[in-house]
């Protein structure tokens, strides 16, 4: 990787102007020893976690790489805000935000993942070169979507969820919930297969959030071994999420505000390292990737 591609080295000791050209990581590259932290880039005007801070390309970019050098191992690129409530954005526009990002990125050397719904936007995407898609419409994912990820032999997060922003919270109802979603994650599992999908080339997300409630959320985490006897890599995204805002807040007070739910975070990171997840999706890099080193150091120790 250049170090040309470095924020604040080099001639320029501004914001970066320019990306050079690296060495393209692949999936095969990936740590194998710890829980990944893959850092989230939100490219968007409404995001629940930044207010919109990254919605330039420039900044977009700049950001991307320095939680790449801050040691995450994928950057999770999304044009989208899929928070409760959110307006939908047209694949135009989710293109225009999101591929100029994808493509520097790429070419700097970084993994990188695209939250998006879209089979269109994933195409486009992965025309630049490997990059993971991670689609967060569950069970009601594009009907054309098996058969590209199958063409292209990309890999591709199943996470589970129900509807969409405006609907998905009044769908959270469950007879029991950790079958139901399980068995819901397998539905998916089972149409991507039979489009000629490897399973290698997949991995399982249970959607804290996605149509489900603060206490959904805590027993999924809590039964997070459920979901590994699927016998998939286990993604979870629990970062700066409303029930730990919930979770927070004192004396029935509003829930704290996003950038102040990284510490709880950076907990759930550590007890599902334990558990033994793939990954975690997470904002802010470094707590993450120290709570998921020392988890592996306990371990190695044992």
């Amino acid at each position: 990787m250049s170090i040309g591609a470095v924020p604040g080295t080099g001639p320029a000791t501004g914001p970066l102007s320019v990306v050079r050209k690296a060495t393209r990581k692949t999936f095969e590259d990936l740590p194998t020893d710890r829980t990944l932290v893959m850092g989230v880039l939100n490219v968007t005007d409404n995001s629940f976690s930044d207010g919109g801070e990254h919605f330039d390309a420039g900044k977009a970019i700049d950001h991307g790489l320095r939680m790449h050098y801050a040691g995450a191992d994928i950057i999770d690129v999304g044009g989208e805000s899929t928070a409760p409530g959110t307006e939908e954005v047209s694949v135009e526009d989710e293109k225009a935000r999101i591929l100029p990002v994808v493509e520097a990125l790429v070419k700097a050397g970084v993994y990188v993942s695209v939250d998006t719904r879209h089979t269109e936007t994933a195409r486009a995407a992965l025309e630049y070169g490997e990059v993971l898609i991670n689609d967060v419409s569950g069970v009601n994912h594009e009907a054309a979507m098996p058969q590209l990820i199958a063409e292209t032999g990309a890999r591709y997060i199943v996470m589970h969820n129900r509807g969409n922003s405006k609907s998905m919270d009044g769908l959270a109802e469950y007879d029991n919930l950790v079958t139901d979603v399980v068995a819901e994650t397998q539905q998916v599992i089972d149409t991507f297969l039979a489009a000629g999908v490897k399973k290698e080339h997949l991995i399982v997300d249970p959607g804290l959030g996605f149509s489900k409630t603060a206490d959904h959320n805590w027993q999924l985490l809590k039964h997070l071994t459920e979901f590994e006897k699927l016998g998939y890599p286990v993604l979870i995204g629990a970062s700066r999420k409303r029930f730990l805002g919930t979770l927070l807040a004192e004396h029935n007070a509003e829930a704290m505000e996003p950038r102040q739910r990284d510490h709880a975070t950076a907990a759930i990171t550590a007890l599902v390292a334990q558990e033994g997840a793939w990954a975690v999706r997470v904002h802010s890099v470094v707590s993450n990737l120290d709570a998921v080193k020392t988890v592996a150091a306990r371990q190695a120790a044992e």
